[in-house]
């Protein structure tokens, strides 16, 4: 199946990158204001999909992010909202903690959604390209090769290479993994936001997103952290009877489990995050 490819052509000025929504509004009207203060124009500000998810708001969510004229990719849940499918399509293991939350959520964020928001779901393309400050990058959910592939900071580089590789980039902007982190290597760009949804198992209720800027005809990137109501997603999720496992991470910033970690991002569980 060809894959959907949208380019935007050359970006300028500030870009805001984010990802994960995860159906948190009041995460989402919080990165909102911070693009409104930075003066960052709907079109360049970028999310790496799974607007879908978790928390308790999946249609205000969608519709909020149509009023805002964000762009985004497809996350995979939102690949498989347009295709009606039963699942999230995370690529958990059958049987696992996620796999049986899954369970709960998924339904609940597809029997939410109006046929408006989910024709909204299916235009939204797989990856995005686009120039800036002469550096060509492309915005993927887990990698070009699988939307749900979970690639991390201790993933090996070559694993990232074959991204750059096939779609030519300098830059590869990627999710899914709901941990933000960057690598440079052989003058190329790996670049996590991280998620604005849920937290990043750090022990911090705030949650992850990057502004990219032009200096001197250079790339620079800046890891940002982002308050929000944090206590009325979590209360909104209590209410409409989701994992009250995912509404605890809302206030304590520690995942559940860390089923989807390799070794090294399990052993940070509870330690802040510094860049």
């Amino acid at each position: 199946m060809d894959k959907k490819i949208e380019n935007i052509g050359l970006l300028k000025g500030k870009i805001l990158l984010f990802g994960g929504v995860y159906s948190n509004l009041q995460a989402l009207e919080a990165i909102a204001e911070i693009a409104k203060i930075e003066n960052i124009a709907p079109e360049n500000c970028i999310s790496t999909g799974d607007i879908i998810g978790y928390c308790a708001q999946p249609e205000e969510t969608i519709q909020f992010f149509k009023q805002w004229k964000a762009k985004s990719i497809a996350g995979n849940v939102e690949l498989q909202l347009s295709e009606n499918a039963d699942d999230c399509g995370c690529d958990f293991t059958q049987g696992s903690r996620c796999d049986n939350f899954s369970q709960l959520w998924y339904p609940y964020a597809k029997s939410k959604l109006t046929y408006s928001s989910l024709e909204f779901i299916k235009k939204l393309p797989e990856f995005i390209h686009f120039s800036f400050a002469n550096k060509r990058i492309t915005v993927v959910h887990g990698s070009f090769f699988n939307t749900s592939e979970f690639i991390f900071k201790s993933t090996s580089w070559e694993k990232k290479q074959a991204n750059f590789d096939v779609t030519q980039s300098d830059i590869i902007v990627a999710g899914h993994c709901g941990l933000p982190f960057h690598q440079e290597k052989n003058k190329l760009l790996w670049l996590n936001p991280g998620v604005i949804g849920m937290p990043a198992n750090d022990g911090n209720t705030a949650v992850w997103y990057v502004i990219l800027e032009e200096k001197n005809n250079l790339v620079t990137f800046e890891h940002k952290s982002l308050t929000y109501n944090h206590n009325l997603t979590n209360a909104l999720m209590l209410e409409n009877g989701l994992p009250k496992e995912y509404a605890k991470t809302i206030l304590t910033g520690i995942w559940d489990n860390t089923e989807i970690l390799p070794e090294t991002e399990t052993k940070m569980q509870g330690n802040p995050i510094t860049f």
